[in-house]
């Protein structure tokens, strides 16, 4: 696993909170900071490979296009907690995991096309565990600008 180095750092706090709209996006953000277009691209593809980025792309209202974004949780006993991660991070639905210090100690989002489709994702999981999904749908939307400098 590599490391990140201070031109990886500035790239990550550069890209946080915006993106070029442009024909070539990565030229742009190289050039405002010194790097070629196939240096971010690489960058950022080692990066997403290693590890340090978990995902690399927008965010955006899918309730707007018909889809919904659900928090599930799940309680899963601690000595199937890694087992139990792996076949909810298998899903190409589910966007993040955390553990938490509580009876429902595993927190994920789900993400579909449609809310029929999130409720299949989370029988898939309650399938594939054995264990319960409780899953809580937006009911208002917040915007909380969260800016974590690497």
């Amino acid at each position: 696993m590599s490391t990140l180095d201070a031109i990886d750092r500035q790239l990550i706090n550069h890209l946080h909170g915006g993106f070029p709209l442009s024909s070539r996006p990565y030229a742009e953000v190289g050039g405002q900071l010194g790097l070629s277009e196939q240096d971010v691209i690489a960058r950022l593809d080692r990066m997403l490979h290693d590890g340090w980025l978990t995902r690399f792309g927008p965010l955006f209202q899918i309730e707007a296009a018909g889809g919904q974004f659900v928090l599930a949780a799940m309680e899963v006993p601690e000595e199937r907690f890694e087992a139990v991660t792996q076949q909810v991070n298998a899903q190409a639905e589910v966007a993040h995991n955390y553990r938490r210090e509580h009876v429902l100690n595993m927190w994920f989002v789900v993400g579909a096309e449609s809310p029929e489709q999130v409720q299949a994702v989370c029988a898939r999981i309650e399938a594939l565990t054995g264990l319960t999904v409780w899953a809580f749908p937006k009911e208002r939307e917040f915007f909380v600008e969260l800016r974590l400098l690497a």
